[in-house]
């Protein structure tokens, strides 16, 4: 059956100021600064419709990263919420409204199945105001989210939501095209990016909380480089949605500091705010024109993969699931990044790292190890 065409629209991507809050009461206020931005986006480009909106990482409650502002299961448990929930369903009255779907991610999660923790997780509501996607951080950093992955349970989450790589990583098929998400350091490595392309995305909706520390500007953007490469690879749109600014106390107000972008099939950048503060930025987004793009074999990244080579890569375990079951959540990140240990120890024993001069395999995690205990010794990282 023929496809039906779709006409190019507009996509915002939402850059906004963000607080970290405490409770689920202070969430409002954060909802209320995007719902007001969408409102302006959706008027403001109204010749070529906007049919599509991203969010950044965490835009509802904040988070805490180490140091005297981190935050613990405790403190996230108490702004959890639901999806769908009475949050998100005030985003399904705009989608509705107007004719959007909306992206937000990082929401900080309440699930019934695991009631002792929380998840990161995306969302995407359609134009019935109803939630249409909704995936699970796959990739958190050890070292600074508390966020439960799929992995970290992974055969009790298997059993409940599925296992296979569509149950993972989820993909719709709508009117504007075949939209999936992943999450801020999901986009780091290819692994969650190549599964989307593999279900078929041609937009990858991209919330993250970026960190200037991690790379976010000239000369270090680490933040665009890799997700050029992720459009280029699987040849999908990929919208990048960061934090404008912040208000914590704990933080520099440019904690991550923008840059929010729009990458185009081919890895090109179309649009960027590069800078720390709120802005909506929109985008032309040609479904057909990448369609035609990808009938071409010349440069075409999914028509001469050869997998049988790279199933060693795999065979094994890195980072080891099943490591926080029911009723053991992480109370704190020092038992997330403890486990690093064990990842050093592998990738050097196997000769894939090669130790600093005059350190041997396991000196390494033993290192680590002393770093986590003079952490906690002087306030820098809390105890369990």
């Amino acid at each position: 059956m023929a496809q039906k065409r779709i006409d190019p629209y507009t996509a915002l991507i939402i850059q906004p100021e963000v607080n970290v809050v405490d409770d689920r009461e202070g969430i409002q206020l954060n909802l209320e600064r995007v719902k007001n931005m969408i409102h302006f986006g959706v008027g403001y480009h109204w010749e070529v419709p906007v049919k599509l909106v991203v969010l950044p990482e965490y835009f509802l409650q904040g988070v805490g990263t180490p140091g005297k502002g981190e935050s613990k299961i405790e403190d996230q448990l108490k702004k959890a919420v639901t999806i769908p929930g009475p949050e998100i369903d005030q985003l399904g009255e705009i989608a509705k409204e107007y004719g959007l779907y909306i992206c937000g991610g990082g929401v900080v999660e309440s699930v019934p199945e695991f009631p002792d923790r929380w998840f990161n997780t995306n969302f995407i509501v359609g134009p019935s105001g109803d939630v249409v996607l909704k995936y699970h951080k796959w990739h958190i950093n050890a070292s600074l989210g508390l966020g439960t992955s799929p992995h970290d349970i992974f055969d009790e989450y298997c059993e409940h939501f599925g296992g296979g790589i569509k149950d993972l990583f989820p993909v719709i098929d709508t009117e504007i095209g075949k939209l999936g998400t992943m999450t801020c350091h999901d986009g780091c490595t290819p692994e969650v990016s190549r599964a989307l392309g593999y279900n078929g995305a041609e937009v990858i909706c991209h919330p993250g909380a970026i960190q200037e520390f991690e790379g976010v500007s000239e000369p270090w953007d680490f933040w665009r480089f890799t997700r050029r490469t992720r459009a280029h690879d699987n040849m999908c749109y990929v919208l990048g949605a960061n934090w404008g600014s912040v208000n914590y106390d704990f933080y520099p107000k440019a904690f991550c500091p923008g840059h929010s972008f729009a990458i185009d099939y081919t890895g090109m950048m179309l649009r960027e705010a590069p800078y720390p503060n709120e802005q909506v930025l929109a985008v032309t987004v040609d479904i057909e024109a990448l369609r035609q793009y990808r009938t071409k074999t010349n440069h075409n990244c999914w028509i001469d993969v050869r997998t049988e080579g790279f199933r060693e890569m795999y065979t094994n375990p890195i980072y080891p699931p099943n490591r926080f079951p029911s009723g053991k959540p992480p109370k704190a990140l020092v038992e997330k990044i403890t486990i690093c240990k064990e990842v050093f120890d592998d990738l050097y024993e196997r000769g894939q790292f090669t130790p600093p001069a005059g350190m041997g395999p396991k000196d390494v995690s033993e290192q680590l190890q002393k770093r986590i205990d003079y952490a906690q010794q002087t306030g820098r990282l809390k105890k369990s």
